[in-house]
Formats: C-alpha cells, structure tokens, sequence
C-alpha cells in the first residue's frame, strides 16, 4: 500500500513538474485550497530578489498566502487580456507604467491611501496603475574591452557603426524595460525621426536577447561590449564586483516609474487593494533604497545620495504618446528587423 500511494506520488510531482515547463510565466508556488479570503495571486515582472522579501513579509503581516506567477511585462499583460473573461490574478506588479496605460482597460480604478505623498510627475489620469519606483536608463561597457575615452557617452554615440552587432538589448516585445529603452531613445531623437528607429536596428545587426536580465551578463563575458539597461540592474552588479562602468546618455535618459495596478474583477479584490497600499508603504519604499538600488516615488524618503553625486539630465517623457503609440511603433520595430 506505501508502495502504491509513493507511486502515485512521484507521478504527482512530474506532472506538476511538466505542466510548469509547458508555460512560459513561471508559478512560483501552489494552491494549497486555503480558504478565498487567505489567498492573493501576483503577476509580476520583478526579478525574484525584488519580489520575494517583500511579499514574505506581507504573507506574515497579514495571514495572507500568496502565489506568485512571475515573467515577462508583455507576456504577463497578454496574458492578462485573455483571461479578462474569467480573470486568474489580483494584481500586476512590476512593468513600465507607459506599458500598463497600453493595457488599462484591463485593470481596474485604484488610489493609493496615501496618494498626497507620491511624487505626481507620472500619475495615471484614470488611476488604473500606481507607480512603484523609478527606473533611469543606462548604458553599460565592458571595461577590459572598452576604453573609457572610446566608450559611448550618447543616444548618438551608440548609434554610430563600429558597435554594429556588439550591443547587448533584450527584445522589446517581451520587455518592458526594453520597451522604455526605444521610446526614450526615439524621445531624444525626435519622436518622428524614424531614420533613429532604423539606425538603432541596424546597429543591433538583427540581434535581441529573450530577457533583459541577460544584458549585463552578456557585457560581463565580453559577448558583447555595451549594454543598454536599467540603473538598479548595474549598480547591483558593480556592487557585485562585475567589472563594468554605468553611463547616464548626455543628451539625457529618462526616469520612467515601473508601477502596479488591481486587475479589474480580480477574485480576491480586497487582499489585493491590502498589497498595493503595503508596497507603497514608507517601510517596502525604504527597503527598495536600501537595498534594491532603486529610487523610490514617496516624497517623505530621500534617495540614496549616490545618485546625488552625479548630475544627470533627464527628459520629459511624453507617457501618452509612449503608450498611444506602442502598436504601431512595435509594428515598424518589427518591419525593420525582419
């Protein structure tokens, strides 16, 4: 009888092995058939040591267990418009805020009770998303193959033919990041400039990675020489002891929020309003300072005086036009690169 019930055991554990690897978001735990009113499901796009510390200890604030179903900003945003019927997840958590109004009309009005103390230069008019914190774009060079005085310190720079097939940039059709990284791009080139759009692509030489967490990895082996990506993910691995240099664009970079929104006719509602007030918390926002790298959007805390110390030139990003404009761009994205 042991025999037969550890059978049947085993086969438990690879089909649920199987049927994980058959989707691309990844589960990072399972139902346990707790009661409804003790659940929370997560959508995120956070890397998991963004993630993990602070829904640990939201699960023990508040009794609530929460499942985490983690991937891509565009993969999870489709996913969440097909099942807009029947709805799986309470809340997103994590994407470029410009990604989110693309998909607004899958999420649901929400204010944060604490709304006086966010910083307003990005705040959505329908208050369908929260911001999170704030990401600049930078880029990245290999230090041992790339002379600091022959390092790109520009959009302009980095446009130019000798770094055709030797920049590192995830795919803009499964990053948000990636997203945010051509519309910055074509922000500071002219929004109508479409030679910049085609510049950038040829520059790429056809060549975009799967995720974005790949870039500086691929600058670090000298696959590639420079890298475009987000400052939390550099100073992390500089802090790391990964030999690299971190550059702010001197034509500018912007600062675009990730955010996080309530999926409309999410199941477990009033759990996920209890995460979205806590992520704003002054503690979580502290925490994301700290040790995370990242700046956060409440007035009442101050940023790290690392990011003081270098006078960095941003832009006034155009989110509407960023986000009115997603299919079409990617559109012509994908034009030039098939």
């Amino acid at each position: 009888m042991k025999q037969t019930r550890r059978r049947y055991y085993i086969i438990f554990l690879f089909l649920m092995v199987f049927l994980s690897a058959c989707s691309s978001l990844s589960v990072m735990n399972d139902d346990y058939s707790l009661d409804e009113e003790n659940k929370l499901v997560v959508y995120t796009s956070h890397k998991e040591e963004v993630y993990s510390p602070i829904i640990k200890e939201f699960e023990e604030r508040t009794g609530i267990w929460v499942q985490v179903i983690s991937g891509g900003t565009t993969e999870i945003l489709e996913q969440i418009a097909n099942d807009s019927d029947k709805p799986i997840g309470d809340v997103m958590f994590g994407g470029g805020v410009e990604s989110l109004e693309a998909y607004s009309e899958y999420f649901a009005p929400y204010q944060y009770s604490q709304e006086e103390m966010l910083e307003q230069t990005y705040k959505s008019d329908s208050s369908k998303w929260t911001v999170f914190s704030k990401l600049p774009i930078v880029f990245v060079y290999n230090n041992k193959l790339v002379y600091e005085t022959a390092a790109p310190q520009g959009w302009k720079d980095l446009l130019q033919e000798r770094w055709k097939g030797k920049i590192a940039y995830a795919d803009p059709h499964k990053s948000g990041s990636s997203y945010t990284i051509l519309m910055t791009l074509m922000q500071v080139m002219g929004k109508e400039n479409w030679n910049a759009l085609e510049q950038f692509s040829n520059v790429l030489d056809g060549k975009t990675l799967e995720d974005s967490s790949e870039v500086i990895n691929e600058v670090a082996s000298g696959t590639k020489l420079i890298g475009i990506t987000l400052e939390e993910s550099a100073l992390k691995r500089i802090a790391a002891g990964i030999d690299i240099t971190m550059v702010y664009p001197i034509e500018g970079t912007s600062a675009i929020p990730d955010g996080s929104a309530l999926i409309l006719n999410a199941p477990h509602e009033e759990n996920a309003r209890l995460f979205l007030n806590f992520i704003m918390s002054k503690d979580v926002q502290k925490m994301i300072v700290e040790h995370c790298y990242r700046r956060s959007v409440r007035k009442d805390i101050s940023n790290s005086e690392t990011w003081d110390a270098e006078e960095v030139k941003f832009i006034d990003f155009d989110l509407k036009w960023a986000s009115s404009n997603r299919s079409e761009i990617l559109k012509k994205w994908d034009a030039l690169n098939h």
